[in-house]
């Protein structure tokens, strides 16, 4: 394409850094190019996109250039210089440049309204075409293997375009100008199966396993008992809650209510999962005993497929279908992403396997995220999210961060970026951490970083920390509640002291014990612990965090009334005898917020035992109608924060279940607020730091933020990352890499 002629030869050299690169960024700023009549060239480069545009309009040009920037980019920083004019008379899209990278991939991003409407018109090529995608929707993360983003450097390297496609990649007026995971029926990915095959499964009662964006999922009837129970039989999640899909926004109501912020974030690009209250209607086994419901829309061409089959005169009659949607693996192991992996192992578990031949380089789980006080909560952070970065306060050298044991993920710091991986799952199976290694191998090469440390969780038979010890870098290890403290601040920008209330399972202490209770004061790369739970003993050890009864035994003990254990949990043999082990010396104690909810749950006979991490807290939860304040339900003696006076009252008989986990919950976070406020008179800290598993609670992320404004408090709360482990990552590397670069001033200067 030729540019206006013109007598000002201006040429500005322009530099885009940030999310540029997948996103539609080069062919809309070809076409901005040509409204202003512009000469140059527009590439793909290792710091983002570089532009050289000459003539009359060039300075037009750079102050349109962010205004009108497609839907997934994402602009840092553009940089502008002049450079030599050369006379030059056309614009082009050149070939992308290479060298240490600086930019980044993006997110995957769900099927857009444009794909849509091909997708169901007949007259369309890509007509019920399952993998059809362009600039502002499709596979990215999950399908790229390196930088600069183009199609030589992704799975679809493996496909040749039709002529049809080529002219559509070619041409600067098409939505599939240089979109690099553009296909159609006659050149792209093929199902193994027809739509016909999977609607006609799921009608029929059987489980379908699909190769969704970011890994296989196993779909089945939603309102069918018998099916929902068959899956969990087979996947061995007996327990722990499924998440569901319906086919539009307008059906959500339908199964659970849903305020604005959720409808929101249930359309958002992203697609997660998202927590609402339930309406029941479903088949009972979807999430039972819990009050809340994981829903989501159609991600993929796929889903809509298959949502579309269900409404043909063809299938099933009656209201439209809600669908079993769960990650296609074994309980505890990582998603399945490989074809032949995936049919050796789902077998037995699906009823039908659908493959395609479009491969997953970087898997993927589903996001999963609720609205606590009108703001979204990450639950779980992975497919429609990652590798987006965190910005940091500053610059810090690269470091990598393993996290922890369980909800796994890592972190790469590059300059004033810390990058999160997508969820990995716990790592207690060789599969999980082979998807852990191979992860951090995927996230160093892709942002093109090679750490200068590795930082770990201060437990020394965690596999994450076996890993960073075999590693052969310098080792940083970060006390596990200092890291869910730090990740808050790094997230935030905070700069200066800050009280950090840690509310979660377990935690290795400092020097040694088990931690989970914890009031720090955080300041730079250092913390000191000033107040904990009161201990608590886990008869038994880490049996105790999988048998509710066994905390609500140590508490009955530490009340006087350990007599009563044999008789209130008789369905347990090993109850007759615990009074006697809790009254020899020596045994295992924690300050756990997580096992207390256990205690309390099993003491008002909601669960003895659990199946999942949380289940006992969750049940509890979900009965929570409204809360109350046992006014002398705590004391706080020396940083030591007791509850004994609310256990007591708990098992008191004139209290039914609902209204014992509405004293709990509002006992313990006002409980929370006055110790919280206490610290903060005593030690001048105004600024609270709210983290760690147990503020996945909606109650207390509500409750304790509030309570702590109140009080004249600023709280910071995980916002781009789960209060869980799942954030852990993202603490520990930014206290490694403040301690390098105060170890190394001119380093840490520079990068």
């Amino acid at each position: 394409m030729s540019a206006e002629a013109t007598c000002d030869r201006t040429r500005l050299r322009v530099r885009v850094s940030g999310a540029v690169q997948g996103v539609g960024f080069r062919p809309y700023v070809y076409g901005l190019a040509m409204r202003y009549g512009l000469a140059g060239f527009v590439i793909n480069g290792p710091e983002g996109v570089i532009i050289e545009v000459e003539g009359r309009r060039a300075s037009e040009f750079v102050a349109a250039l962010p205004l009108e920037a497609p839907s997934l980019a994402r602009i840092d920083h553009i940089c502008v210089r002049e450079t030599v004019a050369l006379a030059a008379k056309d614009f082009s899209i050149g070939t992308s440049e290479v060298g240490k990278l600086s930019t980044q991939i993006v997110a995957d991003a769900a099927v857009c309204p444009q794909c849509l409407g091909e997708l169901f018109d007949p007259e369309n090529r890509h007509y019920l075409y399952p993998f059809i995608s362009c600039c502002h929707c499709g596979p990215r993360y999950t399908i790229a293997e390196r930088l600069p983003y183009d199609r030589r450097n992704t799975v679809m390297s493996a496909f040749s375009l039709c002529a049809a496609c080529a002219a559509d990649y070619a041409d600067p007026a098409s939505r599939r100008f240089h979109a690099e995971a553009i296909a159609c029926p006659a050149c792209g990915p093929r199902l193994s199966h027809g739509i016909s095959a999977i609607v006609a499964a799921i009608a029929g009662g059987q489980i379908v396993a699909i190769k969704g964006l970011g890994g296989y999922q196993l779909l089945c009837d939603a309102r069918n008992q018998d099916a929902v129970q068959r899956l969990r039989r087979r996947k061995l999640r007996l327990q722990k809650p499924l998440a569901v899909m319906v086919d539009s926004i307008e059906r959500v109501g339908e199964i659970a209510e849903a305020n604005a912020a959720e409808l929101t974030l249930l359309e958002s690009i992203a697609r997660p999962i998202v927590l609402l209250p339930s309406r029941n209607n479903l088949a009972p086994a979807i999430a039972p005993g819990l009050s809340r419901v994981g829903v989501m829309l159609p991600v993929a061409p796929l889903h809509h497929l298959i949502f579309h089959a269900f409404r043909s005169p063809e299938a099933r009659a009656g209201s439209g279908p809600v669908i079993v949607v769960t990650s296609a693996n074994l309980c505890g192991e990582p998603l399945l992403i490989d074809n032949a992996q995936a049919l050796r192992r789902l077998k037995g578990v699906a009823d039908l396997v659908v493959t395609h031949d479009r491969d997953i380089l970087t898997r993927a789980d589903d996001s999963v995220l609720s609205v606590v006080a009108g703001r979204a909560q990450f639950i779980r952070r992975a497919r429609g999210y990652v590798p987006e970065p965190i910005r940091l306060a500053k610059s810090v050298p690269p470091v990598l961060a393993v996290g922890g044991a369980l909800k796994s993920t890592v972190t790469v710091t590059r300059d004033d970026q810390a990058f999160v991986s997508q969820h990995i799952g716990d790592l207690n199976t060789t599969e999980g951490i082979r998807a852990f290694e191979k992860t951090i191998r995927h996230l160093t090469s892709s942002l093109d970083v090679e750490p200068v440390a590795v930082a770990h969780d201060l437990h020394p038979d965690m596999a994450s920390t076996r890993f960073a010890e075999a590693n052969g870098r310098a080792l940083v290890a970060v006390q596990h509640h200092h890291a869910h403290a730090a990740a808050v601040i790094a997230e935030h920008g905070h700069v200066g002291p800050a009280l950090a209330l840690v509310l979660d399972g377990h935690g290795f202490g400092s020097e040694g014990g088990n931690w989970g209770g914890e009031l720090l004061l955080c300041e730079g790369t250092r913390f000191r612990r000033i107040g904990h739970l009161a201990p608590l003993q886990m008869p038994g050890g880490d049996r105790a965090a999988r048998e509710p009864w066994r905390m609500a035994s140590a508490v009955l003990h530490g009340l006087g009334r350990g007599n009563e254990i044999g008789q209130r949990f008789a369905a347990h043999r090993q109850a007759g005898g615990l009074s006697d082990l809790l009254d020899q010396p020596g045994g295992t104690t924690t300050t756990s917020a997580g096992r207390l909810f256990d205690a309390a749950a099993a003491l008002l006979g909601i669960a003895n035992l659990q199946s999942y991490d949380g289940e006992a807290a969750m049940k509890l939860e979900a009965l929570v109608r409204q809360t109350a304040i046992l006014e002398a339900g705590w004391t706080i003696d020396g940083g030591v924060l007791s509850l004994s006076a609310l256990f007591s009252r708990l098992i008191a008989d004139d209290i039914d279940v609902a209204g014992g986990a509405g004293l709990f919950h509002g006992t313990f976070a006002a409980a929370c607020v006055d110790w919280v406020t206490r610290s903060a008179r005593a030690t001048g800290v105004k600024t609270v730091v709210l983290s760690g598993g147990c503020f996945l609670n909606a109650v207390l992320a509500d409750k304790i933020p509030r309570g702590c404004s109140n009080a004249g408090l600023t709280a910071l709360v995980p916002q781009r990352l789960p209060p869980n482990d799942g954030g852990l990552s993202l603490g520990q590397a930014w206290i490694a890499a403040l301690q390098i670069a105060q170890q190394s001033p001119a380093r840490g200067a520079a990068a």
